[in-house]
């Protein structure tokens, strides 16, 4: 069996989780492959820099940028199970980062930023949602969502 990113060693006694928070980002299921991780890349990277953990080095004192201190899940629904989430964040006043359809025919943050700012909040044509928040929360905002493949 092939074990996966931050699996449980077998042998260690389970401790429940180590974070009350989740961060979690949902696609649409209708993404083409690229545009699924082009789209987790940006909706993460508008995420508070206070989730971000320390700074990576290597045995040879090189430096790397540091990463999330907890890890995401990555989820995938329907169009309307994408909308019906941004509804239940909003309901609960939870900060989130949103990916429309027409940032894919824009190139930089400037004209993202235009191509949303035209759009009411319920026409918004939601590809993709990211956010972090407490764990039963979150996972009420993305009920009925799937683990993405």
């Amino acid at each position: 069996m092939s074990r996966t990113y931050k699996t449980r060693n077998r042998h260690t006694r389970d401790r429940g989780s180590m974070f009350d928070t989740k961060i979690a980002v949902l696609l649409r299921d209708d993404l083409a492959g690229w545009q699924a991780l082009n789209v987790t890349a940006f909706l993460v990277s508008g995420l508070p820099e206070e989730l971000r953990g320390e700074p990576y080095i290597d045995a040879d004192d090189v430096t790397y940028l540091p990463m999330f201190g907890q890890p995401v899940v990555v989820l995938q629904g329907d169009k309307d199970l994408v909308m019906k989430a941004h509804e239940r964040a909003l309901n609960r006043n939870q900060a989130m980062t949103v990916f429309t359809a027409d940032l894919f025919a824009t190139g930089n943050d400037e004209d993202n930023r235009a191509a949303v700012r035209k759009v009411h909040t319920q026409d918004l044509d939601l590809v993709g949602i990211a956010v972090h928040g407490q764990k039963n929360a979150v996972d009420k905002i993305f009920k009925g969502a799937r683990m993405h493949p």
